[in-house]
């Protein structure tokens, strides 16, 4: 996949609020690594099944960064399993982390940050809140909410139908998931506000297979009819587009990460918008902390979570069928792969090419 540093200017117009002010020196007092290990940056993926951005976009962006900054590097991948997630960080704490950066899975960061800092290594959370993080670098997820449920609301508009009196089913992420809170909520901030209300609202999972099932059941429950599904990420959104296909119907439907299927379900119309959020933004922001940890200077950032640890947060797009070959053109969406079958002719009339 061609990697690209072209970005759009509201994704640059995110990462000039994230940069980092009030760096200075310091001791090995949790703001920096000791001589021992200061080389050395720890990393630990989630899975593979969730997302296919954690090891064809996050690892390289991550290991190329931070190696070009001349540090060590230990990713390894958790493959949806707590118990692993437990023992990669025990054998990366024995080997020593000047820092550790993770990608929370099911709340397993959350002894690991508490080891990790009981030891005076500094943690990162990236992408997921974690309890008892130094840090924490994500997107802005309650405007990735709000983004989903704007188009939503202007799905209906288009579609005629008055979001007051739509049916509208709602499929958020997994709760365990520290983010999938904050998208519920962005994104039932903007739809409550137009006067949407949700007819069903199975739980929340990070499944596409159960997310059908899910929705299947919702549907049936409401005779077969619904005017549009929220739906937290393009995974869960093309189990949903399984069940709507089999029905015959085609709604207004949201999703997020700009992935292959999602972006080939916005081109085909299938699925309303996706929202981009560029990985190499949020990992060039991890990296950039990271770097700074291990050269033993003390961070700022320019927000907080609730519990008050330090938030960098990018900047996330929205991406309709016109804006699809902007992601292409980044360098996160292959077009050889995207625009396969019957997506070929949207791509084309999109003006999107290998």
């Amino acid at each position: 996949m061609k990697k690209s540093s072209l970005l759009s200017t509201a994704a640059l117009a995110g990462i000039s609020a994230l940069l980092l002010a009030g760096c200075s020196s310091g001791g090995n007092d949790g703001g920096g690594a000791s001589n021992a290990d200061a080389k050395r940056a720890c990393v630990i993926l989630p899975d593979a099944a969730s997302s296919p951005r954690w090891e064809n976009n996050d690892r390289p962006y991550l290991d190329d960064g931070l190696t070009a900054a001349g540090f060590e590097t230990d990713i390894q991948n958790a493959q949806g399993d707590t118990n692993k997630y437990a023992t990669i960080a025990d054998q990366q704490l024995s080997k020593g982390c000047g820092v550790m950066l993770l990608v929370d899975y099911n709340g397993a960061g959350a002894a690991v940050a508490e080891k990790a800092k009981g030891e005076g290594i500094p943690v990162i959370a990236y992408d997921r809140p974690i309890e008892g993080a130094d840090y924490y670098v994500s997107f802005d997820n309650k405007q990735v909410g709000a983004l989903e449920g704007q188009s939503i609301v202007d799905g209906l508009k288009a579609a005629g139908k008055d979001p007051a009196t739509a049916i509208v089913v709602y499929m958020g992420g997994d709760p365990a998931d520290g983010n999938a809170k904050m998208f519920h909520d962005g994104a039932v901030e903007v739809m409550s506000a137009a006067g949407i209300k949700p007819a069903a609202e199975p739980p929340g999972v990070w499944d596409g297979d159960k997310s059908a099932t899910n929705f299947e059941q919702a549907l049936t429950s409401l005779g077969g009819k619904v005017d549009a599904v929220w739906v937290a990420n393009d995974t869960n959104a093309a189990g949903v587009i399984t069940i709507l296909d089999k029905n015959g119907l085609t709604v207004p439907v949201s999703g997020q990460d700009a992935s292959i299927a999602g972006l080939q379900n916005v081109l085909l119309g299938k699925q309303t918008a996706t929202v981009y959020k560029p990985i190499k933004l949020e990992a060039d922001a991890a990296v950039e902390l990271a770097v700074a940890l291990l050269n033993g200077e003390k961070p700022t950032a320019d927000q907080k979570l609730d519990d008050g640890t330090p938030y960098i947060a990018v900047t996330p797009q929205l991406v309709g069928p016109e804006q699809v070959k902007d992601v292409v053109d980044a360098g996160d969406a292959d077009a050889t792969e995207l625009c396969a079958g019957e997506v070929a002719a949207a791509c084309e009339k999109y003006g999107i090419s290998g």
